[in-house]
């Protein structure tokens, strides 16, 4: 009977003990991300405008994740079948003091593999990706007197100039 009581003693406290491991330091090493930028963008929302030059209609839903470490947002095409579909996780870097972007979509782990990084400025984040192939340029911005967002991308073309890739408009759907 004691070694029985001795045994799940031993494991209460090396499960106590484990638990403790995996609770955030109180040092100030885990943060809870309050941007009231980018909270601005939650909810869901109806994104319109031009990719290379062809007409879009996506859905967009933005949410809070990872205890508030991340904004997720889903974009969808909204054509029959489906085309474009992404998540991406957006989140902020304290220590280099720039928003960091994981942009994961339907091309695949490849080009998944850079990160955006970004810099505020006002009522923007311009986000900078990277590529093998060369960089792109994603820039949130938030039209207040509209309560809409715009998204517009731009990428370096084959001679070294820069092209608009993408001119959006977000749309709050009713919530």
């Amino acid at each position: 009977m004691k070694t029985l009581l001795l045994t799940i003693a031993l494991v209460t406290l090396t499960l106590f003990a484990a638990a403790q491991e995996q609770t955030p330091p109180p040092d100030g090493q885990h943060h809870t991300f309050l941007d009231e930028l980018l909270g601005k963008m939650t909810g869901r929302w109806k994104l319109t405008g031009t990719i290379r030059g062809q007409s879009v209609e996506h859905a967009v839903e933005a949410q809070w994740t990872l205890s508030h470490q991340f904004l997720q947002v889903h974009e969808k095409d909204v054509a029959t079948p489906p085309g474009y579909e992404a998540n991406v996780m957006i989140g902020y870097d304290n220590t280099s003091e720039r928003y960091v972007a994981h942009w994961l979509d339907i091309y695949g782990g490849r080009v998944s593999e850079t990160l955006g990084y970004g810099t505020r400025s006002d009522d923007q984040i311009e986000f900078v990706f990277e590529y093998p192939d060369g960089p792109f340029h994603t820039t949130f911005r938030w039209l207040a007197d509209k309560k809409q967002w715009q998204w517009k991308m731009r990428t370096k073309n084959s001679a070294g100039k820069w092209v608009d890739f993408a001119d959006l408009t977000l749309t709050p759907l009713a919530q």
